[in-house]
């Protein structure tokens, strides 16, 4: 992954933003636009969607990403076909990969004691959006663009 991109992560982080946001973050600044609304509203999927044990924030927000290029927003638009390909493809990723490595996909399987939850969270952050391009490219996104 591009070293300004993994410095701007941990500066996200460290500046308070979870997870969920920080992926969405790091889109809408490819795309040259912010949306403190969508911002805010994403963090409610941190921490098993607000320490409520469920599934792994980054899984959650890493899913809306798609969305937020493949997905419906106005009454004129229409999902994109690929999207529950693509959203079943990360889900398979994120299962075989974090879920089978820390028994479950949930937030508290992941982090634990918590003790090592920022080297563990931030691995996972990275990998997940490194990832979620991956898909949107693969499907022919210019993910600069947006929808």
């Amino acid at each position: 992954m591009d070293q300004t991109l993994l410095m701007r992560m941990m500066e996200l982080s460290y500046n308070g933003y979870y997870c969920s946001q920080i992926l969405v973050i790091l889109a809408l600044e490819a795309q040259g636009k912010s949306n403190p609304d969508l911002i805010r509203a994403m963090g409610g999927l941190a921490n098993g969607c607000g320490f409520a044990g469920g599934p792994c924030g980054t899984l959650t927000g890493a899913a809306c990403l798609l969305s937020l290029y493949a997905g419906k927003g106005t009454d004129e638009e229409y999902e994109d076909e690929r999207l529950k390909y693509m959203l079943q493809d990360l889900g398979e990723w994120f299962s075989q990969t974090y879920g089978s490595r820390y028994g479950d996909v949930t937030c508290e399987s992941i982090v634990g004691d918590r003790t090592e939850i920022r080297q563990r969270c931030g691995a996972i952050v990275a990998e997940t959006y490194a990832k979620v391009m991956e898909l949107l490219t693969a499907s022919g996104y210019d993910v600069t663009a947006g929808k």
